[in-house]
């Protein structure tokens, strides 16, 4: 694995996260690292989708939103 750093974050959104984290009983390392994850699987299936959309097996393209849309929901429910 590798470490990544972010240097320069204001006081008060390391709190803010902080906070949140420690409300569903996770460090804010933990809570951190979920959420990166879970925004690099959005990027996948938004590049997967965009991808595919651009066939021309009669397929359309979704637009930005609709991407996300599904990517947001494919997170709710799972791949």
């Amino acid at each position: 694995m590798v470490a990544l750093r972010i240097r320069d974050v204001p006081e008060e959104v390391r709190e803010a996260l902080a906070a949140h984290a420690e409300g569903r009983g996770q460090t804010l390392q933990a809570y951190l690292l979920e959420l990166v994850g879970t925004q690099a699987r959005r990027l996948r299936h938004t590049s997967l989708v965009n991808h595919v959309g651009g066939r021309s097996c009669g397929s359309r393209s979704l637009t930005d939103g609709s991407a996300a849309e599904l990517a947001d929901q494919r997170e709710q429910h799972g791949p």
